[in-house]
């Protein structure tokens, strides 16, 4: 891609700005940060968006903004500027609706960064072009869009079931899905042309979200402190509390989900205040 056109320019320009001042100043980045608690309890729904143009640290911002660079002019070129728009900040939206859904009984969880809507840009140029060739970071090799699809699906969705890594694989998911359904909308064409890429990401996802939905134990990991039977530790005994504590706060967030926080008698309150500073 020779240049970047005027909206990718100013996305660019402005997500560089505020990540710069959150990293220099973390109250900036905590106030304006995707949290759980923030979102569902005080209704911070800003949060959805702004957090899109924060980054953890310098190597989370330039990567994404690589990725973004290498996306966004030749898709801008093809939709136009108001489409694009929509499709980037759609895309962010529906990352972080999907981390909001996955994540909602952990009011803790807390992230940053643009990943969700370079995700759509990704899956919406794969949608389109499936044959383009897409190179490995550091590596000296490209493999077809719809490859780097596939495996890229594979490993989101492995990502987010395992849990061993500190990445927010929710929003990459929910981001693409959105970028997907939106090339799909805007080009019906391409659902004919090239479903096989399209059906790639579209079915494993689909089996994958299936689950998260109807089986409400599908994402929770086995409890590693309990494998051994026999005389509990010290740290044993401070992580079966810790999650005793999770489970009076998820129960507390559903009823809060359900009836709203006024339902909750000024004990529940001050008990979740309490386990909220906790996390």
């Amino acid at each position: 891609m020779e240049t970047t056109s005027i909206a990718g320019l100013g996305i660019l320009i402005v997500t560089f700005l505020i990540s710069y001042k959150g990293i220099e100043d973390y109250g900036f980045l905590d106030q304006y940060s995707f949290k759980i608690g923030a979102i569902l309890i005080h209704k911070d729904y800003k949060r959805l968006f702004t957090s899109g143009f924060l980054h953890a640290d310098w190597p989370h911002l330039i990567f994404n903004m690589l990725t973004f660079y290498s996306f966004s002019s030749s898709l801008e070129m093809t939709l136009g500027i108001p489409r694009f728009l929509a499709l980037y900040f759609g895309s962010l939206l529906g990352g972080n609706l999907l981390a909001l859904y996955i994540h909602r009984n952990h009011a803790g969880y807390s992230a940053v960064g643009a990943s969700g809507a370079v995700s759509g840009l990704v899956f919406t140029s794969i949608a389109l072009f499936p044959g383009m060739e897409l190179g490995l970071l550091f590596l000296p090799l490209s493999i077809p869009g719809w490859a780097f699809g596939l495996l890229y699906t594979l490993y989101t969705l492995y990502g987010i079931k395992s849990k061993k890594d500190n990445i927010g694989h929710e929003a990459h998911l929910g981001g693409g899905l959105f970028g997907l359904g939106s090339a799909i909308l805007m080009f019906p064409h391409v659902l004919q042309e090239n479903y096989l890429p399209i059906l790639l990401i579209v079915i494993p996802s689909s089996v994958f979200l299936f689950l998260v939905i109807t089986r409400p134990d599908f994402l929770l990991a086995e409890n590693p402190f309990l494998k051994h039977k026999g005389v509990l530790t010290v740290d044993d005994k401070d992580n079966i509390k810790r999650r005793a504590n999770e489970k009076e706060l998820n129960e507390l967030l559903e009823k809060i989900a359900n009836t709203g926080i006024q339902s909750l008698t000024p004990k529940e309150k001050e008990r979740l205040e309490k386990l909220s500073n906790n996390k």
